[in-house]
């Protein structure tokens, strides 16, 4: 029978337990201090997220963060901090409904298709990061804020009517032409709620993947290895450098996956209104969720609740902000808590290591009185 660490199980709760207490908290005293109701913005986001619409577009919005997140983790795992899943996410999407418009196939090929595309688009942008990395030196942050300011660039130049978009007839909008039906990735019908992506449930099947190879496969222990001490791993026959890069462009993959549930459940086209911010708040997802494809699922449920059910806030006189206030004090309240809990499990440590050491002394001496 397999023995629980309860230590272990202790400290690794209290991180995201104690992260959320103390975000709720100063999200009290910050709406006290600004002389709103600090309680009754919440009241109205959970009663809004009783109607099945909004539960609707929340298991939705879960599931981009939840893939953009695990992209986000799948760095953290290694020790790299891929902030440029924001822009892999959006360029990823763009570059497949643009292949996704313009061919014509059977719908599982379609389907394949655009997938790949935008699998292949994320991890060619992240892997410029880590061969950057690995040939010069250049930190993966630097290297992927830069990529990702070069993404919004690159993906207003593409849209233009003159290059690769589309303006339609009476609208202010650009897009990339819509995604014939064959390329439409089918979801469950929920009546008046609206339908759930298909692609949800890819997401939810990658979460398991992750976890499979990251804690059951020689490359995910590989991996966790180079991330601990990249010295260390060398020296047991690990390419570090070839971990790097596989460990980005399996990163930006992940993360070009994360514009699919929208565009192949809903909008079947990239236009200026696809959501924007979502890798950075996968961030903090990735965080939250201490990396676990379990914990992520939850973090990405909570994040996509504060978003999705915040839309009653301003019909009551709320200002709509007090949620991204939640998620600012929440991003601090993970650091600090972590930081503290993970103080705590050394401290911890050494105690426990002192009295292992002080109940041998005592055997020893009891043996050395027998005899």
């Amino acid at each position: 029978m397999m023995k629980i660490d309860k230590d272990k199980l202790i400290i690794g709760a209290a991180g995201p337990v104690l992260a959320l207490v103390s975000s709720f908290v100063l999200t009290v005293l910050v709406l006290l201090a600004t002389g709103l109701d600090p309680i009754e913005p919440i009241r109205l986001m959970i009663e809004n997220a009783g109607y099945s619409d909004v539960q609707v577009l929340i298991v939705n919005y879960t599931a981009i963060l939840y893939l953009a997140a695990l992209a986000v983790a799948i760095g953290f795992r290694m020790n790299l901090f891929n902030i440029g899943v924001e822009g892999q996410y959006r360029l990823a999407a763009m570059v497949s409904a643009l292949v996704g418009a313009a061919v014509d196939l059977p719908g599982p090929l379609h389907i394949l298709v655009i997938v790949l595309v935008a699998v292949a688009t994320g991890a060619l942008w992240a892997g410029i990061a880590g061969i950057l990395k690995t040939t010069r030196g250049v930190s993966e942050v630097v290297s992927t804020i830069m990529l990702n300011a070069i993404t919004t660039s690159l993906v207003a130049w593409l849209i233009l009517p003159k290059n690769f978009g589309v303006q339609p007839a009476g609208s202010n909008d650009l897009t990339t032409g819509q995604i014939p039906e064959s390329g439409w990735f089918p979801g469950i019908d929920m009546g008046e709620g609206g339908q759930i992506y298909g692609f949800t449930f890819v997401a939810l099947a990658l979460g398991v993947v992750y976890w499979f190879v990251i804690n059951r496969t020689r490359f995910g222990f590989d991996l966790r290895a180079t991330g601990e001490s990249e010295s260390a791993a060398q020296a047991s026959g690990v390419d570090a450098k070839k971990m790097i890069i596989t460990a980005m462009l399996i990163s930006g993959g992940l993360a070009g996956l994360a514009g699919m549930p929208i565009l192949l459940g809903e909008s079947h086209t990239y236009s200026l209104a696809f959501p924007v911010g979502v890798g950075f708040t996968a961030i903090t997802v990735a965080l939250l969720g201490r990396n676990h494809p379990v914990g992520i699922l939850f973090a990405a449920l909570l994040f996509a609740f504060l978003e999705k059910a915040s839309s009653s806030l301003d019909i009551a006189g709320y200002p709509k902000e007090i949620t991204q206030i939640m998620q600012g004090i929440i991003v601090i309240a993970v650091v600090v808590s972590y930081e503290l809990v993970r103080r705590y499990g050394l401290r911890r440590q050494q105690q426990k290591v002192g009295e292992e050491l002080a109940a041998g002394g005592a055997i020893k001496t009891d043996k050395e009185v027998t005899a």
